[in-house]
Formats: C-alpha cells, sequence, structure tokens
C-alpha cells in the first residue's frame, strides 16, 4: 500500500524525528538518497556530468545544496542558482557545496542585489545562469517545498522554463515547485519535472492529477518518519492489497454464495450499455447476472447465460448488489426508487445520477456506490466541470459527504472516497488515457457491480473494480486505441496478473 500524508502530518513527523536525531540528521538523509537517485538518472556517470540546481530560501533548497555538494565531490560540476537571491539560502548547504567545488550564482532579476551572505555572483551571474541551464545534463527544482502556495513566483518562471527546454533530465526535490502538496491544485504557474524524489512519506498532491501529471516517475527515499501511526489522507492499493481482495470460488461455492448482480441499463436507443455492463458483471466474477431493461435482446444474443426480464427490478428475482443507470430512458425516476428501496448494495452510474436525491441515498441502510466522471460530479454538486477538475480531492470528499454514499470519480486519476470523512480516499494508480472511450465506464460499473454482490465492502469494490478496470485497459490498448468491449475482454487477464504478479513476490503497479 503507498499512502500519502497531508503537509500538516509531514510536519508533525519531521519535528518529533528532529527532537530525538541530531541536528541536521534528516536533511543529510534526504540529501544523500536525493543525491543517489541523480546518480542512477545520470547511469552512475556522475564524473563530468554538469549539474544545476534552482534552489530557494527553504530546507528544501538546503536539501538540494547537500546532494549538490555529493556529486560535486564525484567529479560532478554543480551550479547552484538561487532563483530569488534577496532571500538568504540555507548558509550550511551553501557553504557545503561552495567547499565541495561548486559555485552558486544568481537568478537574472536578482543579480544585481545579491546578499554577500548568499555568496552569489554578481555581474553576469543572471546570464550566466541560462548558460549553465543550457548545457545541463541533470536540473534539480528546489525552488519551493512542501509548503509552497499559489504557483511560481514571477522571477523563477523563466528560469523553470529554460530549464524544461534544456536537453537535461528535470528532478523536483520532494515535489514540483508550484503544486499545492495537499490537494494536487495548479494555481498558476508550476513545474513539470521527469522525474520528482520525494522523502519520508508520499504527498497527496503527487497521486492526484492535475499535480501528478507533472511529478512524472515517482522515487520515494525514507527519512525514518513516525507517520505509520498517523492517519493517510490519500493511499494507493498495490497487486498484494488487490490480490487479498478478490473474491475467490470456494470448493462449495454456488452462484449465489458468488454473487448474483442485478443490471438495470441499456434502452432501445443504448442497448450497447446494457451490454458492455453486463460484460463486466460477467469477467468481474458474477456467479450470475439478472438484467432487467429494454436491452434484453442485445444482451441474450451476446450472453445467453444472463437472466433476463422486461418488468421491474422488484420483480427480477434475488441479487446480492444492484447497477443502475448506464444508457437508461424516460424509465429512470422509477426504476431506480425501486433499486434504492432495496437492502442491497447499489451502484449508480450515468444515467441513474441525473435522478438522484441525496435524501434517498442517505436513508438507506445498505452501501450506495456513485461513479460519476467530472461533468456529472460537478452537476451533482451544482458547480463547474473545470472546478472539480481542479480539485479532484476536495470535490470527491464533498460529493461522499453530500449523499452520505461511497464515490469513485472518474478521470486522469480515479478517485475513491469513503462516506464519512475519517478514512483516506484512495486514489487508482492503474488507469491509462486509452480507456477514456466510449462504454467504458459501463463496464466498469458491472464489474464493480460484481463485487459488491460478493460481499466486498463498498470502498473496497470500487478500489479494486477501479484497479482491475485500467489493468485490462493497458491489456487491451498497449498503446493503440482500444474499445470498450476490449476492455472487458481483459478483465480475467488483469485479474490473473495481479495474482500471478503477487505468487511470484511481485509488488504492484509503480
Amino acid at each position: 500500500m503507498r499512502t500519502a500524508h497531508s503537509v500538516e502530518t509531514v510536519r508533525a513527523a519531521e519535528r518529533e524525528a528532529m527532537a530525538r536525531l541530531p541536528e541536521g540528521t534528516l536533511m543529510q538523509r534526504a540529501a544523500a538518497g536525493l543525491a543517489a537517485a541523480c546518480a542512477d538518472l545520470l547511469e552512475r556517470r556522475v564524473y563530468g556530468a554538469r549539474v544545476v540546481l534552482l534552489v530557494g530560501s527553504g530546507d528544501n533548497g538546503g536539501d538540494a545544496l547537500y546532494a549538490g555538494a555529493r556529486l560535486a565531490r564525484r567529479g560532478a560540476g554543480v551550479t547552484a542558482v538561487l532563483v530569488d537571491a534577496r532571500q538568504r539560502a540555507h548558509a550550511g548547504g551553501v557553504t557545503a557545496l561552495r567547499a565541495a567545488g561548486g559555485r552558486i550564482v544568481a537568478g537574472p532579476h536578482e543579480a544585481h542585489e545579491v546578499h554577500e551572505a548568499s555568496g552569489a555572483g554578481g555581474a553576469g551571474a543572471g546570464s550566466a545562469a541560462y548558460v549553465a541551464l543550457h548545457r545541463a545534463h541533470l536540473v534539480m527544482d528546489a525552488i519551493t517545498g512542501i509548503g509552497g502556495r499559489g504557483g511560481l513566483r514571477p522571477e523563477a518562471v523563466p528560469l523553470v522554463r529554460a530549464a524544461e527546454a534544456a536537453a537535461a533530465v528535470l528532478v523536483a526535490v520532494d515535489l514540483p515547485s508550484g503544486i499545492d502538496a495537499d490537494s494536487g491544485r495548479i494555481e498558476g504557474e508550476c513545474v513539470r519535472a521527469d522525474v520528482t524524489v520525494t522523502f519520508g512519506t508520499y504527498k497527496p498532491g503527487l497521486l492526484i492529477d492535475p499535480a501528478k501529471e507533472r511529478a512524472g516517475v515517482l522515487r520515494f527515499v525514507g527519512l525514518g518518519l513516525e507517520t505509520a501511526g498517523a492517519p493517510a489522507d490519500v493511499e494507493a492499493l498495490q497487486h498484494a492489497e488487490v490480490a487479498g481482495l478478490l473474491p475467490l470460488p470456494a470448493a462449495e461455492s454456488d452462484k449465489y454464495r458468488r454473487g448474483v448482480v442485478g443490471i438495470v441499463a441499456g434502452s432501445a436507443r443504448y442497448p450497447g450499455a446494457a451490454v458492455l455492463a453486463v460484460a463486466g458483471a460477467l469477467h468481474g466474477g458474477a456467479g450470475a447476472v439478472r438484467y432487467v431493461g429494454r436491452g434484453g435482446d442485445a444482451v441474450l444474443a451476446r450472453f445467453p447465460e444472463v437472466l433476463v426480464s422486461d418488468g421491474t427490478p422488484g420483480d427480477a428475482g434475488r441479487v446480492q448488489a444492484w447497477v443502475v443507470g448506464p444508457g437508461l430512458d424516460d424509465r429512470t425516476k422509477d426504476v431506480l426508487a425501486d433499486v434504492l428501496a432495496s437492502g442491497v448494495p447499489v451502484l449508480v452510474d450515468a444515467d441513474g445520477l441525473r435522478e438522484l436525491d441525496p435524501e434517498a441515498v442517505r436513508g438507506r441502510d445498505a452501501p450506495t456506490v456513485l461513479t460519476p466522471h467530472a461533468g456529472e460530479a460537478a452537476a451533482l454538486l451544482g458547480v463547474a466541470r473545470t472546478e472539480v477538475e481542479a480539485d479532484r480531492l476536495g470535490s470527491v470528499r464533498k460529493l461522499a459527504a453530500k449523499y452520505g454514499a461511497t464515490v469513485l470519480l472518474k478521470g486522469s486519476t480515479t478517485l475513491v472516497a469513503p462516506p464519512d470523512g475519517g478514512r483516506p480516499v484512495r486514489v487508482n494508480p492503474t488507469g491509462t488515457g486509452w480507456l477514456a472511450t466510449a462504454g467504458s465506464g459501463d463496464v466498469l460499473s458491472g464489474l464493480t457491480g460484481a463485487l459488491l454482490a460478493s460481499g466486498l465492502g463498498a470502498v473496497d469494490a470500487a478500489s479494486v473494480g477501479a484497479y482491475l478496470h485500467g489493468l485490462a485497459g493497458r491489456r487491451a490498448a498497449r498503446g493503440a486505441p482500444v474499445g470498450a468491449g476490449d476492455v472487458a475482454g481483459e478483465i480475467a487477464g488483469a485479474w490473473r496478473d495481479v495474482r500471478g504478479a503477487v505468487a511470484q513476490g511481485g509488488g504492484g503497479i509503480a
């Protein structure tokens, strides 16, 4: 399990560690890990490599300066650019880098007013910064740390853009400067890193878009912080956790023990939604599927094992969970009320979300799962879609609280929020952009419904469903366009991949 903690939790853990460790220990651990990661990225060719540090005034800058000193002692040519030389850089880090043979220059906007205590060069320093960036093999972004808010300051933007344009690996120190560590929001300009080396624990913003997309590949450096007992804000399942949750039939299993899922989806106009939701449920391990709706002929033509009814959900027979919503017609309101009145878990998707009454959901004794995309989530919250996309973490929490339901917010990073705010939000690490295709969400609904019918709790069913769906999308696409039916057909393969990797000792998705 990959866990991420808030800035407040990280700060508390750092204070506790600094109280029991010799002064400077945490920074040296961070610098050692950062330098080792950068050496790996340079393919161990540290001697003669040209490294540039974009340094802010906080401890984040200190981490980079000490790491730069370690690389300089191994023969790298290291230049530290003080992005805002009006603020004092970390004194110990400056001294260490200079002693190791590194040089320090001011950023182009500050070359004419450099504090002597910073030790930066004077005339010509600004142009020296750009020359160094142009020639660099590796650039470290250490402008702001986890406390940064509101995007990059204007003086940092030209340097960052020059770093991004250079033929160099851009490494963010702890997190890319300009992103919000707690939420993944981006308010203004930010760094787009190739690699982020993060310390102590993951930060929520590194796992959630839009910031996740700016973080690049994540590398983790443990500092010995005591965050294990602190509640995580965000967590991401890996293969081991998913394998432990997969429902497996026993010798005495029958279709009811494995789980019967009811699907209310599709219409005369959209029979494909019914077929795809049923496909997701069958490939997701359901013991049986009962289909209710006007797409029965299309469903039976593809899946003759499905039990089809054109009546009401209440007349369909025994089920352990319901999926309602994809491709529905003018009967939506009535069938939704019927399903929500049942005493079993219910997943509401697509057209079903438009008719949803918060009180009808909150009054249920059985779990409810809502699976909106950003546009549907915005309608449910009464806000603009851009607001949801800018703050996916905040939005999914608000939706879960408003409806008293587990909410799976689909998108570039799929999030699963429990109905209460006391547990972490789960982020799915397996998604791929190829899943942005018509009908993909119908497959996910059926798959998750089957997991609910098997007896998994709402949060686990939604999380495992998203995980397998993402892996199936990767398997189906293999770097090329893919259809929703292809994704459904790869669910069993994704299931086998998870169990097989764990049996062979594999950890999961990086």
